[in-house]
């Protein structure tokens, strides 16, 4: 439960340069590998994050799933491609989850959840989510096959997605907590603080990166909280701070969380930082820096099992 798999995005990187990559970390045996680096040019280089990078991380068997902005891969365990997938509706992804036969991805641009089939290896479903004005959601089915989808929006940030029993728990950076679609209605399922990632249950609460407060944080039912604070970095020891656009780098920025057993969780952060949490005792426990390069953030993390 030590051996995890990391992908990165470089912020605010230009054309020629790396923009991000997959890492393998094994914290018992103390070794980083970069299994991928990701330089692709057909991208789109304006501010922040946009296209740049890798994200979300998913597995079926003995296939590794990982999400560019607007494109979904296959690998083998040792990165071999088996495959590619895009969908006009597609767009600044975020997390990707596996749930039964289908692989659910987050499209950010559309405020929207896409469904990928793995049998089929297809896209087969979509849901743009929309926020009324008397505080209700909303759920707008759409078939991503069909040349007629929803409009390109970016209202809700939807950054996350994860499926539990009792449905399909969204979030993003302005949903304002969890929100639970049953299959027919979206309801908000738990409040949470504006400026979240990768939301989701644990244990009798939730766990969350409160990124705008540079925390890992779970809350109970009963209230019960622990809030753990990201690593951060002497000035000195950072590169690439000649950015000074805190929107495009900054450190400390909390993103990326997986669950490894009851208590211990692992989670990222910038400069590329991955860090096991203890929740049940409030503390962190290991933390491995992949770079000091401060443009350079982790974005997805999962249990590798390979």
């Amino acid at each position: 439960m030590t051996r995890l798999l990391a992908s990165s995005v470089v912020r605010g990187s230009r054309q020629g340069e790396s923009h991000g990559g997959l890492y393998r970390i094994d914290f018992e045996a103390g070794t980083v590998v970069q299994a991928l680096d990701w330089n692709t040019m057909d991208i789109d280089w304006q501010g922040r994050g946009w296209d740049r990078g890798l994200r979300g991380i998913a597995f079926d068997g003995d296939t590794v799933y990982v999400a560019a902005s607007d494109e979904l891969f296959a690998y083998t365990p040792d990165f071999a491609l088996l495959g590619s997938w895009r969908s006009p509706w597609l767009k600044h992804c975020h997390e990707i989850c596996v749930h039964e036969r289908t692989l659910f991805l987050t499209s950010t641009g559309f405020d929207s959840i896409l469904g990928f089939d793995l049998d089929g290896r297809r896209f087969i479903w979509g849901l743009q989510v929309t926020h009324g004005p008397g505080g209700d959601f909303t759920g707008a089915p759409f078939d991503p096959a069909s040349r007629h989808g929803p409009p390109a929006r970016n209202t809700l940030h939807l950054n996350n997605v994860h499926c539990a029993p009792g449905g399909m728990h969204i979030s993003g950076l302005r949903t304002g907590g969890i929100l639970l679609f049953n299959g027919r209605l979206i309801s908000r399922w738990v409040s949470l603080p504006e400026g979240i990632h990768n939301a989701r249950p644990f244990r009798d609460g939730v766990l969350f990166n409160d990124t705008q407060a540079d925390t890992v944080r779970w809350v109970s039912r009963q209230q019960e909280e622990q809030a753990l604070p990201v690593p951060r970095y002497e000035a000195s020891q950072l590169t690439h701070t000649e950015l000074d656009d805190s929107r495009i780098a900054r450190q400390g920025f909390a993103r990326g969380l997986c669950v490894l057993d009851d208590d211990i969780v692992a989670g990222g952060s910038s400069p590329s930082t991955i860090s096991l949490y203890d929740m049940a005792r409030g503390r962190r426990l290991r933390q491995v820096t992949l770079t000091f390069d401060v443009r350079n953030a982790i974005h997805g993390l999962a249990p590798w099992p390979y």
